[in-house]
């Protein structure tokens, strides 16, 4: 694993990756998804092919493993189980959403190495961005907002949040290191 320094916590179909299959990269997921589960329209060439099956809630990483960690989870709670943006995406609990999403970012957090990179990537179509960062501990150093002309006049935009975990400025909450 010497050679595998980036972790992508949530890889989906592995979409804003510019290589797919990033020789320093771990990707992960907790499902799999076989080509063709789209039939029409909408990339029907779409999988989610993680290279090990895992939750990003609880990964099996030791502490301070990587040195970029991107966490782009699931965004949506109203979605059905035989839904098209459910098997492409994934979709959030409604119910625990909150505890999930804080989880999630603790985990990444947990196996990050000291002065890493976590990039967080966020679509408020259903939660507001502000929402989310209320259930992580940490403060991000900066943020860019992404959304096509329409978009920045609906409620749909998607967020990049940069963290970097510094040792003496990271504060301690529900295994969140110092």
């Amino acid at each position: 694993m010497e050679d595998k320094f980036i972790l992508d916590a949530c890889c989906g179909g592995r979409m804003m990756w510019v290589n797919k299959n990033h020789p320093n990269t771990i990707y992960i997921d907790n499902r799999r998804v076989e080509k063709g589960h789209i039939q029409k329209g909408y990339n029907p060439g779409h999988e989610v092919n993680p290279d090990i099956i895992m939750d990003f809630r609880k990964m099996s990483f030791p502490d301070k493993s990587f040195k970029l960690v991107v966490f782009d989870p699931p965004h949506l709670t109203s979605l059905t189980e035989s839904s098209i943006m459910r098997k492409k995406f994934g979709g959030l609990n409604p119910e625990t959403w909150q505890s999930d999403i804080k989880r999630g970012f603790n985990e990444c957090w947990r196996v990050l190495e000291n002065y890493g990179i976590l990039l967080l990537k966020w679509n408020d179509i259903e939660i507001p961005y502000k929402k989310v960062l209320y259930h992580i501990p940490i403060k991000p150093l900066f943020m860019n907002i992404t959304a096509g002309q329409k978009a920045l006049k609906q409620k749909n935009r998607t967020y990049w949040f940069c963290f970097m975990k510094i040792p003496m400025f990271a504060k301690t909450n529900e295994g969140v290191e110092k």
